[in-house]
């Protein structure tokens, strides 16, 4: 999938890049894509000011589109090398992996947590990657809070020979929740999450949700304390990074979007352009 990497953001001077996901794929196969871009305002000022006209890159591998989904199997946990500025002033995260790495190219989009990401630098000597956050990456999602040593749930892109696990997920992170509480129960985990009612709506007891990329079942939904629970079996708990986080932490979440689209056909008059002439 694609994501777009933020050039020049809030500076006045705009540099034109010279580089197109055309060219990099036509590289020596080092693993290594550099972008030139001035980005050189304070992170406060990036992740909470609204977003403003600015010019973009936007990476479109001549890929089928079916690739930009993930199921929310989880293949494996990577661990978080830095978080920050780039020497090329783009902000950076860098993970150590192994699973993921085995047939990567630049280009790839990988979940983070749930976050659709663009590969922009590889290295599978040292089993560690590169992605570029945009601004309104830390903003939606809760990939500010990661520092060196954090675990994340990552995923490959989707093929179209691969075997369903999970559901569709889309990498499009619709906001963060809180956690509630932690609760233990025989070998399971019950975790309680609190989130905004603006995307409880779209929650239903039994429904599919992703957790920081982890596809689960909704249990529960409490309207009155804008939360919703599920439960982790033992080997979840394992191979996932819900469990390492405490109460107050934030879980990226994405929603079914089948919600979503019943929602815009219901808001546009859809039900009423379909009326047979006996109801009308």
């Amino acid at each position: 999938m694609a994501i777009e990497v933020a050039l020049s953001l809030f500076s006045p001077k705009i540099s034109q890049p010279k580089l197109s996901i055309h060219n990099f794929y036509n590289l020596p196969s080092n693993g290594r894509l550099k972008l030139n871009s001035e980005f050189n305002n304070p992170l406060p000022k990036i992740f909470l000011t609204t977003r403003k006209t600015h010019q973009t890159l936007k990476f479109q591998p001549h890929k089928n589109q079916i690739n930009c989904l993930f199921t929310g199997i989880v293949e494996e946990m990577g661990k978080v090398k830095h978080l920050g500025y780039a020497e090329n002033g783009g902000f950076d995260l860098k993970i150590g992996a192994k699973t993921v790495l085995e047939d990567v190219k630049l280009g790839d989009s990988i979940a983070v947590n749930g976050t659709c990401l663009t590969v922009t630098e590889f290295n599978t000597e040292l089993s560690e990657f590169t992605v570029g956050l945009a601004p309104e990456t830390l903003r939606k999602t809760s990939l500010i809070e990661l520092e060196p040593g954090s675990a994340v749930n990552l995923e490959r892109a989707l093929q179209p020979s691969t075997r369903m696990g999970g559901h569709f997920v889309q990498g499009h992170v619709d906001g963060t929740g809180e956690i509630v509480s932690l609760d233990p129960e025989g070998d399971s985990l019950w975790v309680k999450v609190k989130t905004s009612r603006e995307l409880l709506k779209y929650i239903v007891p039994k429904g599919f949700i992703a957790i920081d990329g982890t596809s689960l079942t909704v249990v529960d939904v409490f309207d009155d304390e804008l939360c919703f629970n599920f439960m982790l079996i033992a080997y979840s708990q394992q191979n996932v990074v819900i469990p390492l986080k405490k109460v107050g932490q934030k879980l990226n979440l994405e929603v079914d979007i089948l919600g979503k689209y019943v929602e815009r056909l219901l808001s546009s008059g859809f039900l009423d352009s379909v009326k047979s002439p006996k109801d009308v």
